[in-house]
């Protein structure tokens, strides 16, 4: 095993060293970066996609000993099922990162049942059938991590994403259900908020001129965010750094979701 990297916290030393997590969407983008990053902090990780290529690729990135399930969460029998092949394979588990979801970005005209249900049934079905499945034998060593990747757009309205910020609003409000519920146990329970995150699924849009200048306009920080800016975050509340850390929904936005610049960026 390679060392992990050290998250640091006033003079104190955070590792995931012996830990063990379970990464949901894991072959590209967001979930790709943060099975790195809990694998370089030290846990052994699980990974779940769909595709079995992009989540050997990923696997083969990771250096401690990572398991591949590839598997659908849109099917309502996976979600108990992976659980239960994790925990067999890792000896339990100890982090739990929510991260496969569907976007969908179209007038609200244009939904249908079909695609509603399938939205939800991976971006809220599965991830609460997950933590179901985990949640008794986090509670028997009385610790865990839950951590759920929401979206700005369940902070703030985003035009024809209706039901993509619905289901990710329906994340945070459990986030906030679960810390109640669950930290008596010993079971931490936040969700990561992020904005636009220069991945595949923002390529198309990157490519009609002038988003690209008007996404940095309307970021404080005047850039795009990368996996890594999430990735990191993540496993800081992964770690004992996070210890008195839960119910919290945290936006990894670069300030998008909390300014407004009247000024579109003149000084």
């Amino acid at each position: 095993m390679r060392p992990g990297r050290v998250v640091s916290c006033a003079m104190t030393t955070y590792l995931l060293t012996g830990r063990t997590a379970l990464v949901t969407g894991a072959s590209r983008g967001i979930g790709r970066a943060i099975a790195g990053a809990l694998d370089r902090a030290g846990a052994r990780v699980a990974v779940v996609a769909r595709g079995r290529a992009g989540l050997d690729e990923v696997a083969a990135e990771l250096g401690n000993n990572p398991v591949v399930l590839e598997a659908d969460l849109a099917d309502p029998d996976v979600p108990g099922r992976i659980a239960a092949e994790a925990e067999e394979r890792l000896g339990g588990i100890d982090v739990l990162v929510n991260n496969a979801a569907i976007a969908e970005r179209l007038p609200t005209e244009e939904l249908d049942a079909q695609l509603v249900d399938r939205l939800y049934a991976v971006n809220v079905r599965a991830p609460l059938l997950l933590i179901a499945a985990l949640v008794p034998s986090m509670r028997a060593r009385r610790r865990g991590v839950i951590i759920s990747v929401s979206s700005v757009s369940a902070v703030v309205g985003t035009p024809r994403r209706a039901a993509y910020a619905a289901s990710k609003g329906a994340i945070d409000a459990a986030t906030r259900s679960l810390a109640i519920e669950l930290g008596p146990h010993g079971i931490r329970v936040n969700s990561v908020a992020p904005g636009v995150v220069d991945t595949d699924m923002w390529a198309r849009n990157k490519a009609v001129p002038g988003v690209i200048e008007r996404i940095e306009a309307l970021t404080p920080l005047r850039r795009w965010s990368v996996p890594d800016d999430i990735a990191d975050v993540v496993a800081f509340l992964a770690t004992d750094a996070a210890r008195f850390v839960t119910g919290e929904t945290l936006c990894v936005d670069g300030g998008m979701a909390r300014t407004l610049d009247l000024y579109g960026g003149a000084v």
